[in-house]
């Protein structure tokens, strides 16, 4: 049988239908009769095709009266008291997205709603939550703000800043991917707004092109703080101790091996795979389930991004192999620097934090490699073997002897 909140939703989806002039009463009558007789099966997407096969309306007619229940039951005014909602703007895994009015400023404003299933969850209720808390401590041009968050109606919900315009997953989706002008301008507000949290002490762990929205007046700014927390929150960091949080394409190694100490370096990795898919159109590793996506980034190089797009600059390419680093210590350890060589880039100058970090890391690796030998000529307190000690020493003594004899039995084989 139906539970209460389906039986709501196929009765305002009728209500809809009728008042539209798609159908008469009886006949939506007895089509949710014929519904609720299906028992167990008795799901909305059933009435939706119940619907169809009997003619009352098309599915494309039923998805809009769908649209405008959910939009009804939100702008009830018990809901959320002090906004009008206005429209459905989409609708993710932990929840849909209003566009509403903020009745006593009289703005415009997006609303998220936690939907109804999720609320027996305590992880998404207090995800929500996080995300609201984390926004409202940041103020910053390129992230959109939190306004309020809160429960009315027995609804969780959260009032954001509404963008007018498309993220840059749905620009990539039309045009395949940016000039490297165009994506230098939006990398370097995103890594902008990165350092503005990190400099505070949070990080988003979620940078993707959905999560970048961009105005009509070329301003991007970063979204969802869904999975951001503080570095500090080491509780929170040891209740996640081997989960993976982060989108497939685009998180880091430390994040799918699920280590406590995750820190900004996870967002530039995230911000090099976003860049990466900006310049190049495509993501960095790809595969047959999100699994094997992930052991790639644990395991494999991606295609140098110039090898995909030949017009990209030396620079630019640098840039992303470093934030791309598979070991955190080999990419940025700042995002001031990052920016620094993202600024240079777009100068036409060359990206000079980038080479420190490339020749900081092949040193460190060089040291790491001849450690075993270094260990075998360095005596027990730390100083130095007397070359003499050194078997290297030996050899090098046998191999000129060695020439020595060879080069006197050619001298008196001429002289015979």
């Amino acid at each position: 049988m139906a539970d209460e909140h389906s039986l709501n939703e196929a009765s305002a989806i009728g209500r809809v239908v009728v008042e539209q002039g798609l159908a008469t009463a009886d006949e939506v009558r007895e089509c949710l009769n014929h519904w609720k007789g299906l028992g167990d099966d008795a799901r909305i997407e059933k009435l939706v095709e119940l619907l169809v096969d009997q003619g009352v309306a098309t599915p494309r007619q039923l998805e809009r009266a769908r649209q405008q229940t959910e939009v009804r039951a939100s702008s009830a005014g018990d809901q959320i008291p002090g906004y009008k909602v206005l429209q459905k703007l989409g609708e993710g895994a932990m929840a849909k997205v209003y566009k509403a009015k903020q009745v006593s400023l009289d703005r415009i404003v997006a609303i998220k709603v936690l939907p109804r299933r999720a609320h027996e969850d305590p992880q998404f209720v207090e995800r929500f939550y996080a995300e609201g808390r984390a926004a409202a401590k940041l103020n910053h041009p390129n992230i959109v703000q939190a306004i309020d968050v809160g429960q009315a109606g027995g609804r969780h919900y959260f009032v954001m800043e509404y963008v007018e315009g498309e993220s840059v997953s749905e620009y990539l989706q039309e045009h395949k991917r940016y000039s490297e002008p165009d994506a230098l301008k939006v990398v370097i507000q995103i890594a902008e707004a990165l350092n503005h949290a990190h400099e505070r002490g949070f990080i988003h762990r979620d940078v993707k092109p959905k999560n970048i929205m961009l105005t009509a007046d070329g301003t991007a700014k970063l979204a969802d703080m869904g999975l951001a927390r503080q570095v500090s929150d080491r509780e929170a960091a040891e209740a996640e101790s081997g989960k993976a949080f982060g989108t497939p394409y685009y998180i880091s190694p430390e994040q799918i091996r699920g280590e406590v100490d995750v820190d900004f370096r996870c967002d530039i990795y995230g911000l090099g795979a976003t860049f990466y898919n900006m310049v190049t159109g495509r993501v960095p590793f790809t595969g047959k389930s999100p699994s094997e996506v992930m052991r790639k980034h644990l395991r494999e190089a991606p295609k140098p991004p110039d090898h995909i797009n030949p017009d990209l600059s030396a620079g630019v390419s640098e840039i992303i192999e470093v934030m791309l680093a598979k070991d955190r210590k080999k990419r940025y350890n700042s995002t001031a620097h990052l920016l620094e060589d993202l600024r240079s880039v777009a100068e036409g100058q060359a990206p000079m934090q980038a080479r420190k970090t490339f020749d900081m890391a092949y040193l460190a690796d060089i040291e790491k490699s001849s450690g075993g030998e270094e260990e075998m000529i360095a005596d027990a307190d730390g100083g130095a073997v007397p070359l003499a000690q050194q078997p290297v020493f030996w050899g090098l003594i046998v191999s000129l002897a060695m020439n020595i004899i060879l080069l006197i039995a050619m001298v008196m084989a001429l002289s015979r």
